[in-house]
């Protein structure tokens, strides 16, 4: 990249994508004390109450702890987010149940379920009076480095220079691209239909998961009496399902959740997205570091897609915070390399673990049916061994 002749705006970071764990790493760096610039191609996200958002999270207790540091829980809260006290969990080919709860886990809620674009809208609030310098719209298109820092030229000819680099855009984020990072990816040819639903039966503040031959269902509660539905199926499974009526829709997802919630209505319209594993093999190339979807695609069945990418923000944060005190270089070699190894391998076993947990339940193959309701029934017998699943994924 050549030609740099235009006045060039010098930042401590640029992060490139605006979605939550983007806008999240922007706003943790700005608290920290670094001037952060933020370049992010669609217009800041709005939220609307009374369009909820189809694609929604389970947010984790220490993601809530992330948000709450950077001030922005407490106008999550205030707008919409359901805490979920108990989580069940069990096989269709029969065993036991696998159940998390409050009391067992000592804690007064397990998590949130929380609207991508109300945690998104809520993060680009904060921003603007954070000193974030928020590039909208606008993309990386070409950038070079070198020791001392990046270069970077956006698609409407602003040049930005900047001590590091930060990819947060997305599954197929463009500087990641180039930065030269290639990643691992399986497509595991299903899709997630996700839908709000009505039900019978009060949800009960329940998370509940239903492992089937062709994927995992979640029925996700959710405000207002609604509840949410992530439903993996193969993909030709996914299209018929989405080309259903609604009546038939319904019943089909009633009997597909064994009647747990009792009759259900569709109370939204439906859609899907690819379900696929992409891993970075590394997520720092010289000054340009790589978080969230852009370093880490994961099955959705444990709901720590978002979580993951948080706390690759939190444990940046807690980096730079660390040597800002001491008074170190909060960009050295040596601490970003710390970083990569504390993150990529947290987002690697997670990742497969998601994977063999998809493999072993999703098919109809004797053996796994035999043995996979047993596995989750000795994991609800062994008290230590349920509590360390639940803190690996409350991230405490």
């Amino acid at each position: 990249m050549t030609g740099y002749v235009k006045s060039r705006v010098r930042m401590d970071v640029v992060i490139a994508g605006g979605g939550v764990v983007g806008a999240a790493c922007a706003l943790a760096l700005s608290r920290a004390g670094l001037e952060v610039a933020l370049v992010e191609p669609r217009p800041a996200p709005r939220w609307s109450r009374e369009q909820p958002d189809l694609r929604v999270y389970a947010l984790a207790p220490d993601n809530a702890t992330l948000l709450q540091h950077l001030g922005v829980w407490p106008q999550v809260l205030a707008a919409r987010a359901q805490p979920y006290r108990c989580m069940r969990v069990w096989d269709a080919a029969g065993g036991d149940e696998l159940m998390f709860d409050t009391a067992s886990m000592g804690r007064p809620e397990l998590g949130w379920i929380v609207e991508n674009d109300l945690l998104a809208d809520r993060l680009w609030a904060a921003l603007a009076t954070a000193g974030v310098r928020c590039l909208t719209p606008a993309r990386v298109e070409a950038m070079e480095q070198d020791e001392a820092g990046v270069r970077l030229r956006l698609d409407d000819g602003s040049r930005l220079e900047s001590r590091l680099a930060v990819a947060a855009d997305g599954a197929g984020s463009a500087l990641r691209r180039l930065a030269g990072l290639e990643v691992d990816a399986r497509d595991y040819g299903q899709r997630g239909v996700v839908a709000y639903i009505r039900t019978e039966q009060p949800h009960r503040a329940t998370a509940w998961q239903r492992f089937l031959p062709t994927g995992p269902l979640a029925l996700l509660p959710f405000t207002d009496g609604l509840v949410s539905i992530v439903w993996s199926l193969p993909d030709a499974e996914a299209v018929r399902v989405l080309e259903l009526d609604e009546g038939r829709f319904a019943i089909e997802l009633r009997d597909a959740s064994a009647g747990r919630l009792g009759r259900v209505q569709l109370a939204s319209k439906r859609a899907a997205f690819p379900l696929r594993r992409q891993l970075v093999r590394r997520q720092v190339a010289g000054r340009v570091l790589v978080l969230g979807d852009a370093a880490h695609v994961v099955h959705p069945l444990a709901g720590q897609g978002v979580n993951l990418g948080l706390r690759d923000v939190a444990a940046l944060q807690e980096e730079v915070v660390g040597a800002l005190r001491r008074g170190a270089d909060w960009a050295a070699p040596h601490r970003l390399q710390r970083w990569e190894r504390r993150r990529l391998s947290d987002n690697t076993v997670s990742a497969r673990a998601f994977e063999t947990i998809n493999t072993v339940f999703s098919n109809a193959h004797p053996v796994p049916t035999l043995l996979r309701g047993h596995l989750l029934g000795l994991a609800g017998r062994l008290p230590p061994l349920k509590r360390a699943l639940w803190r690996h994924a409350a991230g405490i």
